[in-house]
């Protein structure tokens, strides 16, 4: 048996007066995902449970089974896991964005979606500057980075109160930076990474360039290592992660998944979407589980950008979901499963936590009634989980 959960993050949104109050997904053509409703089973889910943020790594250890209120520790964590940096029960990860400031405004928490090499060496001669002996930064893909600080949970580092970039753009840095005991430690930092940034000759030739400068560090996103049982031991699968976000590689890794790295996999617009979905299709000769995620409709979704969200709903649909259903909807040895982590609602730019829609197929998944896939269908649907985690149990084990 197959085992295939395809993941478009960010994908649920609300209606949107210029489409004629349709959502993203009501407006674009998604006929692969229709598919699947149409033969299967169209449901809603609750990835977010009651308390936690409506994060990207809370929603996907939901989706692949996990109790978040359980086993979630941060985020900084899980990309360490991905980077291959070890923690110390004590050390503390944090995620560390490259950003633009403008002023006291947190401009663009990409830094206009820096690529990596020149990332790279911008993390590494922060490292060079404000590394020692507990404090260190890793490079890691674009404008994700992490900072790890050694033994930072004797201090509460762990504790502080840090708000994700994404979600203050446009807005006061001053009246965002970390909060709570020992919080100092963390804006020195932030703040000394400004002028060394700043000064940097790549920066210069971005500003040159037109291009928004990599000026300043956001730290946010921290925890300690979290322990969770393996992905196999828990649902008797062996399985592989497709995705270029390093959170999710690195909750993969923790669960003992397969990382597969697909080359122009960029987790932007222009990510190689039918690449993913090849290598899922290879992944799957040798595992029994695969999960395939991309990015580019959580980006549309914060850049405010309606038309690339239609655009990256329906690249998904045709690139991903329709390469997997041109492989395998024939086939009484499989089951799939497509859904968004969360919405993303290109009118608010941040993640949101309402239950999202998924499409079930494939073997022993009866047709409940539906045509389409989109949230207001689902709205209609007996088909619910009230706890993220349990969408695996019934995908994996009915």
């Amino acid at each position: 048996m197959k085992y295939i959960l395809l993941v478009g993050d960010g994908m649920a949104d609300y209606p949107v007066e210029d489409l004629g109050k349709r959502t993203p997904l009501e407006a674009a053509k998604t006929p692969n995902m229709d598919f699947l409703v149409k033969n299967g089973s169209l449901g809603r889910v609750k990835t977010i449970p009651p308390g936690l943020s409506p994060a990207s790594d809370v929603a996907n250890m939901s989706i692949l089974g996990y109790d978040p209120r359980k086993y979630y520790s941060g985020r900084g964590p899980l990309e360490a896991a991905n980077l291959g940096v070890s923690l110390s029960p004590q050390d503390v990860a944090f995620r560390c964005n490259l950003i633009t400031a403008q002023g006291d405004i947190l401009a663009d928490y990409s830094a206009g979606h820096i690529n990596s090499q020149e990332a790279s060496h911008l993390i590494n001669y922060l490292n060079d500057k404000l590394g020692s002996e507990r404090i260190c930064f890793y490079p890691g893909v674009g404008y994700r980075h992490l900072m790890v600080v050694k033994e930072g949970a004797k201090d509460n580092l762990d504790a502080i109160q840090c708000r994700p970039p994404h979600d203050i753009t446009g807005k006061s840095i001053k009246k965002n930076l970390p909060k709570g005991k020992g919080s100092e430690f963390l804006i020195s930092i932030m703040q000394d990474s400004k002028p060394l940034l700043e000064s940097h000759e790549i920066n210069n030739v971005r500003i040159d360039l037109k291009e928004n400068p990599a000026n300043m560090i956001w730290l946010w996103g921290q925890g300690k290592k979290p322990a969770m049982p393996l992905f196999k031991d828990k649902y008797g699968v062996e399985g592989s992660v497709i995705s270029a976000v390093d959170l999710l590689n690195g909750l993969g890794k923790i669960l003992g998944l397969d990382v597969v790295k697909v080359p122009g996999a960029t987790g932007y617009y222009d990510t190689d979407y039918e690449g993913k979905a090849k290598a899922a299709l290879k992944a799957l000769q040798n595992k029994d589980f695969v999960f395939v995620h991309v990015e580019a409709p959580d980006e549309a979704g914060h850049n405010g950008d309606l038309r690339e969200k239609i655009l990256a709903i329906e690249r998904f649909d045709q690139f991903v979901v329709g390469t997997i259903v041109q492989e395998y909807a024939q086939r009484d040895d499989v089951r799939i499963v497509v859904l968004p982590d969360h919405a993303t609602p290109v009118s608010v730019k941040t993640h949101t936590a309402e239950p999202v829609c998924f499409a079930l197929y494939g073997k022993n998944v009866t047709h409940n009634g539906f045509q389409a896939y989109s949230e207001k269908e689902a709205a209609l649907s007996k088909l619910y989980f009230d706890n993220g985690f349990e969408l695996m149990d019934f995908f994996i084990r009915q």
